[in-house]
């Protein structure tokens, strides 16, 4: 969805509403993606209010970095960030192993800064825009480590596996012998997480809140 013919509805759930807002609408300064909670569920205010102060910190920490959104504000209620042209990475038809180099600098760069996403194994969070680059949206999960110990390495190794995964679905035969070493490799986090936490995650976000795996944040209009 292109960023032009006023503002639009592009998801709600239990976590209140995505809208996109063009400049001047609401005392937009520019086109944005505006997520407010004053519509949230009673039940999961507090954690949709959790998720976005972690995605606050995130942008906030990532303010020198391109191809991610930017800030614009944080009320507590509600979050505005930039809006990033672009298309999901699934509808982006992405083959070209050159698109998968950028992408690993731009992980690169957030780890730099102490950011890690958490949430790479959505095709929606990665964009392709109008130059054929990569960009990154919605950090809901990201987290910002104070030390970058071994949870930071064992999180950042989580964001280059799955980045790794996409590669593998659209130019496998572009892997090298030591991404394919990656991608054999589950750190003990990962591990641990697939076997006790990812069940019942599922399950929360499938059966109860009726998310797809390619739902993403939804700045590309919902489901997908």
């Amino acid at each position: 969805m292109s960023a032009t013919g006023g503002s639009a509805l592009l998801k709600r759930d239990a976590f209140g509403t995505v809208r996109l807002l063009r400049a001047g609408e609401d005392g937009a300064v520019e086109d944005c993606v505006e997520r407010d909670f004053s519509a949230a569920g009673r039940g999961v205010r507090w954690l949709a209010r959790r998720l976005a102060a972690r995605e606050a910190r995130a942008l906030e920490a990532l303010r020198k970095v391109p191809q991610v959104p930017r800030l614009l504000d944080w009320d507590g209620r509600r979050l505005r960030r930039s809006w990033l042209p672009g298309r999901p990475l699934h509808r982006g038809g992405m083959d070209d192993p050159a698109w998968f180099r950028e992408a690993l600098r731009l992980l690169r760069r957030l780890h730099a800064a102490g950011v890690v996403h958490n949430d790479l194994a959505k095709e929606p969070n990665w964009l392709v825009d109008a130059d054929g680059q990569p960009a990154l949206v919605d950090f809901q999960l990201a987290v910002r480590p104070r030390r970058r110990g071994r949870l930071f390495r064992m999180l950042a190794y989580g964001d280059l596996r799955h980045l790794l995964k996409h590669k593998r679905t659209y130019c496998p035969d572009r892997l090298t012998a030591r991404q394919r070493a990656v991608l054999a490799r589950r750190s003990p986090l990962a591990a641990l997480w697939a076997r006790s936490v990812k069940p019942t995650y599922r399950f929360v976000t499938r059966r109860l809140l009726g998310w797809s795996d390619r739902e993403g944040a939804g700045d590309r209009g919902g489901r997908v």
